[in-house]
């Protein structure tokens, strides 16, 4: 197994990445290799520093850095040396089963969606996160911002990708998938998310439980939720602001201290033919490790096969 990983990507890059690196190595086995992309002078020299033995990894050097601010489409045609570029390249040519990286996000969504391309069958890939629950465990939230704007048909494909994930990566069995909306009652909601339920409550891949509100987000009424990337992506970012607000103001407790995105590593790309991971932008170097071993889980279990069979159907 050889797990890509964008050095020089993310506010703190290279030395988080790197320091991730070495964390996640004292846990990975004799044949799960980490393949370390980016500037191998700076890398070489990090490792030096914290006395890690450099035979630990591979090495694919690269000279150019896509910022965080860049254009995602014109900084992937123009800098082809970059280290999400080159990534990329890899995963495509197989040389690596996974390609993860706290970068440019819109840089990644196009390299995964020009590269490895969707799997046949799904027009739309999304991005997933994970949902603390308040008496326990894990729930998954999709889209959280690769698509703005939604179809019907995207937000189906989403209950498909998200149900595959829920059962696979995070073990649950026949995971229930509702449907974000504004009323639990069939008939609300707007134009997008009626004609999305029909669909839904008629689709018998997954266990459909119907529409759950904003407050549900949390409890256990749904383990999977859908809905559009605006939508999403505005619901995680008000929940990464839970753990924050408590830090501020001197809080101490289990629940909120779950939300630290630390603890999840990255967002899943689902619907591409090959494991990718997009990582906070401010990631540290827990939340790298975590990453790593979140697309060491995706290739274990198969997902990426999983999700073709399923659209094959």
């Amino acid at each position: 197994m050889k797990i890509g990983l964008d050095i020089m990507g993310g506010d703190y890059a290279p030395k988080a990445n790197v320091l991730g690196a070495i964390a996640a190595h004292q846990s990975l086995s004799a044949n799960e290799h980490l393949v370390l992309i980016g500037d191998t002078q700076q890398i070489k020299l990090l490792l030096s520093e914290q006395g890690f033995n450099p035979d630990h990894f591979e090495y694919v050097h690269t000279e150019e850095v896509i910022g965080m601010g860049e254009h995602a489409t014109k900084a992937i045609l123009q800098k082809p040396n970059s280290s999400i570029s080159v990534g990329f390249q890899l995963l495509k040519e197989g040389k690596i089963d996974s390609f993860a990286s706290a970068g440019n996000s819109g840089a990644m969504l196009v390299g995964a969606v020009f590269s490895v391309k969707p799997i046949a069958g799904i027009s739309r890939p999304c991005l997933c996160t994970i949902v603390p629950k308040l008496k326990g465990g894990v729930g998954l939230l999709l889209d959280v911002g690769a698509n703005a704007d939604c179809k019907p048909d995207n937000l189906l494909e989403f209950g498909v990708l998200g149900s595959l994930y829920a059962e696979h990566i995070m073990q649950i069995e026949n995971p229930k998938v509702a449907l974000m909306n504004i009323g639990e009652e069939d008939e609300k909601g707007n134009m997008l998310t009626l004609a999305s339920h029909r669909l839904m409550k008629e689709k018998a891949s997954f266990n459909f439980v119907g529409n759950v509100e904003g407050r549900d987000l949390f409890n256990d009424k749904a383990d999977v939720i859908v809905c559009d990337g605006s939508t999403g992506n505005i619901m995680l970012k008000l929940a990464e602001s839970f753990y924050v607000l408590t830090i501020k103001k001197g809080l101490k407790d289990e629940f909120f201290d779950r939300f630290n995105y630390e603890n999840y590593g990255g967002s899943p790309v689902l619907g591409v033919n090959a494991p990718v991971l997009i990582g906070h932008g401010i990631s540290s170097p827990e939340a790298v490790k975590n990453m790593i071993f979140q697309s060491r889980d995706m290739i274990n279990t198969g997902l990426v096969g999983k999700i073709q069979a399923a659209f094959r159907q």
